[in-house]
């Protein structure tokens, strides 16, 4: 039995919720897809498609902050442990063949960054990426387990505003673990840490992790 997340006891969130969303269903993929040509490239919507419904999610500044936190936190580890990586963002991630698209969060290529450095990702070529980040604050009508793990991502972080969980992909489902894969030496405590302190002063919460890492690194 997967036990629950740990961490030190949250203040009760404020009345500002971290996303507005709108729900359309019955959506054919051709449909989505003349949605998704019609917006600008350059907006703050993100579009999530699954098996006939679309989700778009107007991200508030909770779920802006986490998601970019979060980034942060995955980039500084990545640095410090010697990996290379390729930063997706929330590109589209569409596959027809499945029926389904989605503009994660963020989305990391790390254990295959040799696959895909120097040149654009293809997803009818190339590989998922290893790690996607799905920041989920308040209800998602997107079954984002069942989307991410259809598209063969091997790992998967869900945030909610307090708590992390992180998802491993096996026999084509999600085994939620206590710890990555991808930074196996890293707890989540860890993160938890760096987001309380990269709400007060994002510059030191970096400084502290990098100091962090250097030294679990070197013990």
């Amino acid at each position: 039995m997967v036990s629950a997340p740990t961490r030190p006891p949250v203040k009760p969130p404020r009345v500002a919720s971290g996303e507005n969303r709108v729900a359309l269903r019955g959506l054919t993929w051709a449909q989505y897809q003349q949605i998704l040509d019609a917006l600008p490239q350059t907006r703050a919507s993100r579009l999530t498609y699954s098996l006939g419904t679309l989700e778009i999610t107007m991200p508030l500044e909770d779920h802006e902050q986490a998601s970019e936190f979060i980034a942060a936190f995955i980039k500084i580890v990545a640095r410090g442990l010697n990996l290379k990586w390729k930063t997706m963002g929330s590109t589209t991630l569409d596959r027809e063949d499945l029926n389904r698209g989605s503009e994660p969060d963020k989305a990391f290529y790390i254990q295959k960054w040799g696959k895909v450095a120097g040149h654009s990702v293809d997803l009818k070529r190339d590989p998922p990426a290893d790690l996607v980040v799905a920041v989920d604050i308040t209800h998602t009508d997107i079954d984002k387990n069942r989307l991410y793990a259809a598209m063969g991502v091997p790992e998967l972080w869900r945030f909610d505003g307090h708590f992390l969980r992180i998802y491993v992909l096996e026999n084509n489902a999600y085994l939620e673990v206590e710890q990555s894969p991808v930074f196996p030496v890293v707890e989540k405590q860890a993160l938890y840490n760096f987001l309380d302190h990269a709400k007060q002063d994002e510059s030191e919460a970096e400084d502290r992790l990098r100091d962090w890492i250097q030294q679990r690194v070197q013990n």
